[in-house]
């Protein structure tokens, strides 16, 4: 198969609407042809394409923060001399200055197919910019690797973020090229917008139901992404990050796997089982020990769980991350009814909300935990409204 960097490499015909033309790359480590040359080098080489400016997401085009809210600066290309300014700095939407560098800006972005992950809200960014400014905007598609399924509740009017771009349900089964599709759409954005899509991408194959396992390397997007499976269980262990839990950062696993020093894992998996056993279908859940050298309980032992999304006990259409984990809080909440569950701090320049709320788009689950009375069907019908909904929604987007 082809991603749409590749495509656009190998194919002239794809280039011709950009002669003469400035042209920017929004990128980032992930940014890569089948070589693994880097899609920056990649264009410079081609000799076609008027390369005027750079553009980097959060963690940066080389990817080399590590947290969230470590923002990156502007800088000029060693390699290039070109001018890369940062999205993940001083501003977050493109200013007049960059704009006045480029007339179309390729956006090639390696997405985890969730609403949270920032590089979904920098797309629409930089898709109102271009309409303000006459710009043109192409994606160069690339997999979503959690393929189509859709799970979660709707972001819900009022709490649009940095993690929250539009009305999108946590998990949305779309492509970056797709989605951008959508926000135009959406949001009546008037702008030159294409996609270069991918050819022979297969979202329902197994076994990587959405990533081409065996056929394309892994290169992280950011540096807590490292592999597929990760990007599998991120629509659900994404919330730990607005909870007082590990979310396994500062391991070699972060996001496929919740602890703390103060949890009993085993019990927490025994009230999960007894609450909602169809939630912890299509993965294998092991109970496990680890200490993150970094970021929450650093050097302390945390008992947790590990969510194994490969081997055999991989069920591509039964995994419900979002559900799995939601049923974890629910399990603590039960067991430890006074456990200080939710973190309060600044989330993605968002104060006064709790982190939990900003990353679900609103209340409801949080609500649902910290209810004593309320059962997984309370939750279950609240989300499978949204994603109906959605999954009509989405259908007139789909490229593929």
């Amino acid at each position: 198969m082809k991603f749409g960097i590749d495509r656009l490499l190998s194919e002239p015909a794809l280039r011709r609407p950009l002669a003469g033309k400035r042209v920017a790359l929004l990128a980032h480590p992930a940014s890569v042809t089948a070589d693994l040359t880097h899609s920056l080098d990649a264009l410079a080489m081609l000799g076609d394409v008027k390369l005027t400016a750079a553009f980097g997401p959060q963690h940066g085009l080389k990817g080399d923060k590590q947290d969230n809210m470590v923002e990156s600066p502007d800088f000029t290309d060693p390699v290039h001399h070109l001018p890369v300014f940062s999205l993940y700095g001083s501003t977050r939407r493109p200013t007049d200055a960059m704009l006045d560098t480029f007339d179309v800006l390729l956006v090639d972005l390696q997405d985890l197919g969730c609403r949270i992950y920032t590089f979904v809200t920098t797309l629409l960014y930089v898709l109102e910019a271009a309409a303000k400014h006459g710009k043109e905007v192409w994606v160069l598609d690339r997999p979503n690797p959690a393929g189509r399924p859709v799970e979660g509740t709707m972001l819900r009017p009022g709490w649009e973020s940095f993690v929250g771009a539009g009305p999108l349900p946590m998990r949305h089964g779309l492509t970056m090229g797709e989605l951008g599709a959508w926000f135009v759409a959406h949001f009546k954005l008037d702008v030159d917008y294409r996609v270069i899509d991918m050819e022979g991408w297969q979202p329902d194959e197994a076994p990587g139901y959405g990533w081409p396992l065996g056929e394309r390397v892994w290169v992280n997007p950011s540096p807590n992404a490292p592999n597929l499976f990760m990007a599998r269980a991120y629509a659900g262990t994404v919330m730990l990050e607005g909870t007082t839990l590990s979310e396994g950062r500062g391991t070699t696993r972060p996001l496929e796997l919740f602890g703390a020093p103060d949890i009993d894992a085993a019990a927490v998996l025994g009230e999960m089982w007894a609450q909602a056993p169809a939630w912890m279908e299509g993965c294998a859940l092991r109970e496990c020990w680890f200490e993150p050298t970094f970021h929450k309980h650093a050097g302390k032992l945390c008992h947790g769980v590990q969510i194994h999304s490969e081997g055999p006990a991989y069920d591509h259409a039964a995994f419900k991350p979002w559900r799995l984990q939601a049923l974890a809080f629910k399990a603590i909440r039960r067991l430890t009814p006074d456990y200080p569950l939710w973190r309060d701090f600044a989330y993605e320049y968002e104060t006064g909300k709790l982190a939990i709320d900003v990353i679900n788009g609103g209340p409801a689950l949080r609500e649902w935990v910290d209810t004593a009375g309320a059962q997984p069907g309370d939750l279950d019908d609240l989300a499978t409204l949204d994603e109906r909904a959605w999954e009509n929604e989405r259908r007139a987007f789909l490229l593929y």
